[in-house]
């Protein structure tokens, strides 16, 4: 992955590619690995960074929904969990199986709950991950020490996936490098080329230079998640809105707080969501809330009263209670959900995708979820290679591994770690940027390590060390060094309680 040979590839006249992606969130960057493993000539082009958005910002689990069993929605239960089995297939570094356990105060939610876990399981058929089981009171509080013990009468244990969402979004860009295509971060879309009331290609701009590009391509596939909308109105400015917004904040806390390497999952909150308290990389991740937003917003913060929320939730379900001077690092990610009918709280909406095409032939995915992704671009490469009259070709990525890049650039001198509260060491930056198109201070601390999502004071204390190794790697400016940050000390900031 190297962006000044990308952008060359824009360059000659007359090209004409097969396939066109907006958007480099989980649904676009799935899309092009699959138009380019079936031999398209594939180009992505990402406004901001790849998993900018939303598809950084999950709960940071790959697995069925257990809510919308309740739902009755047993199809949409029955492929999620067909796709988490393929994903630890075929990326076994980044998704991996996790116990968890739903603390049991009752008789009537053993069985309840007991039958509908036993249900999840069995709706995976070859690809469980590990049968449900009952777990005594002891065996529970052993399971999750720091479990309130109160009213306790047992547990259920069940398996589901965990991954690290931006580290599988990049993952599938250098996946989309490998297979002959291209993609492009801080790339965006500025209008859609048209002849005779056809889509035909778009108008782009290099955000680093400024220099526009018009280029072709016999189909274009609209992939932008909660930004859905303003791709359809470049095509139809009168386009109704298909999408409702549902913001999820989450708080990150101490490993302390949830000993045992055991997650926790409360079926059923006051506002009807399920409740995940997760162990991710030596930490505690709570969340998720549910609250209907207006607007699609690249970089949401969590509200007070969700953190509140979060907080009290946990309070309730741990002995060592935490308070708000204990989270490390709070975020939010906004879910694109398909519009229903007026007064359905977004709780109660499905995470199902839809697919259309518009009458100039513009082809949009809209909806979805990490762990339905590759199927997601399954569908939307067939309809996309139809509608551009492509030669036919068969899906590949249901056994497409997805392999880390080698890196050879580190060494004895890049081994020094970048903040002792975390993991990161300089050659986490150095391979940022050499193979995973790392373009930013941010990009590094966000998506190319985790560290913003893990510790918010850490990661501004980390950014200086950080900065100064890109401007060297990337040749730029001090000021440009000093502008960086300014810009991620400023994120940073909103990553904590106000």
């Amino acid at each position: 992955m190297n962006r000044e040979s990308a952008v060359a590839q824009l360059e000659g006249r007359g090209i004409r590619w097969d396939v066109i992606v907006v958007g480099g969130g989980a649904t676009g960057l799935g899309v092009a690995l699959d138009a380019a493993s079936r031999g398209y000539r594939t180009l992505l082009l990402e406004a901001h960074d790849f998993a900018k958005a939303t598809s950084s910002r999950s709960t940071k689990l790959i697995h069925g929904g257990v809510r919308y069993l309740k739902q009755g929605n047993l199809s949409l239960v029955r492929e999620a969990l067909r796709e988490r089995g393929l994903l630890l297939k075929n990326a076994p570094d980044l998704v991996h199986p996790l116990n968890f356990i739903v603390p049991v105060s009752s008789r009537l939610d053993k069985f309840f709950y007991g039958f509908g876990l036993t249900l999840y399981d069995w709706l995976s058929g070859s690809l469980s991950l590990g049968a449900t089981r009952w777990l005594s009171r002891e065996a529970t509080l052993q399971a999750v020490p720091n479990l309130n013990p109160a009213g306790l009468v047992g547990g259920i244990q069940y398996v589901d996936g965990q991954f690290d969402d931006a580290g599988l979004a990049i993952r599938l860009a250098q996946g989309i490098f490998s297979r002959s295509g291209v993609a492009l971060n801080y790339f965006p879309v500025r209008s859609l080329l048209k002849h005779a009331g056809r889509v035909v290609g778009v108008v782009a701009q290099d955000a680093e230079t400024g220099r526009g590009f018009e280029i072709s391509a016999r189909v274009v596939i609209n992939a932008t998640g909660i930004f859905s909308d303003s791709i359809r109105r470049m095509d139809q400015p009168e386009v109704s809105t298909s999408l409702a917004f549902s913001q999820g904040a989450h708080v990150v806390l101490d490993g302390s707080f949830l000993p045992g390497g055991t997650a926790l999952m409360i079926p059923k909150t006051k506002d009807g969501r399920v409740l995940f308290a997760i162990p991710w990389f030596g930490h505690t991740v709570v969340g998720t809330t549910d609250t209907a937003v207006d607007e699609a917003l690249l970089e949401p913060k969590p509200r007070s009263e969700e953190i509140q929320f979060l907080l009290q939730h946990s309070a309730e379900l741990l002995q060592r209670k935490p308070a708000a001077a204990d989270v490390r690092s709070c975020f939010a990610g906004i879910r694109p959900l398909l519009k229903a009918a007026p007064g359905m709280s977004t709780a109660k909406l499905s995470r199902e995708h839809g697919l259309s095409v518009s009458d100039s032939g513009l082809v949009s995915i809209s909806g979805g979820k990490w762990t339905s992704y590759r199927f997601m671009a399954e569908e939307t490469v067939d309809w996309a290679a139809r509608q551009g009259a492509l030669a036919p070709a068969s899906c590949q990525t249901r056994e497409l591994g997805l392999p880390a890049v080698d890196w050879a650039g580190a060494g004895a001198s890049t081994n020094a770690l970048l903040h002792p509260r975390l993991p990161y060491r300089v050659a986490d930056v150095l391979r940022a940027v050499d193979v995973e198109m790392a373009r930013t201070v941010e990009d590094v601390l966000a998506r190319r390590t985790r560290a913003l999502f893990l510790d918010a004071e850490a990661s501004s204390q980390m950014a200086e060390q950080v900065a100064e190794i890109l401007r060297a790697r990337l040749g730029r400016s001090e000021v440009w060094k000093q502008e960086q940050l300014v810009s991620f000390r400023a994120l940073a900031g909103q990553y904590l309680p106000d």
